[in-house]
């Protein structure tokens, strides 16, 4: 392999080091990440309403995002305990509800629900 090559391999293996290390430091935000973050994000609404702030916050609250009639009527405020039942079941929390994915793995969700807790 030619020297320069070598060199930019190395150079971009260094760059990407600190954003595994941050991952690695928090696998929350890793799971997070590849869990949620095709729909959601911490600070804007895409498919899915954001999370900053969830915590505390009542189900279908967010002015301006169309959330499903079910979701928004049901009065759910977000705890701990609620996330992880959403996560684990959305449609046995909230039949009627659109998000049709669920984190299977308790471990999993429990670090999501961590990971948001601490993203107030």
């Amino acid at each position: 392999m030619k020297p320069a090559l070598c060199l930019a391999l190395a150079g971009l293996a260094v760059l990407a080091a600190p954003a595994r290390a941050a991952d690695d430091a928090d696998p929350g935000r890793a799971l997070y990440e590849a869990r949620c973050g095709g729909c959601h994000a911490l600070a804007a609404d895409r498919v899915g309403p954001r999370h900053a702030g969830v915590l505390g916050r009542k189900a279908g609250s967010i002015a301006g995002f169309a959330y499903s009639p079910a979701l928004a009527r049901s009065q759910i405020v977000w705890t701990e305990e609620s996330l992880e039942r959403w996560l684990r079941d959305p449609e046995a929390l909230v039949p009627g509800q659109r998000m049709n994915f669920r984190v299977g793995d308790a471990d999993e969700r429990r670090r999501i629900v961590e990971y948001l807790s601490r993203n107030r």
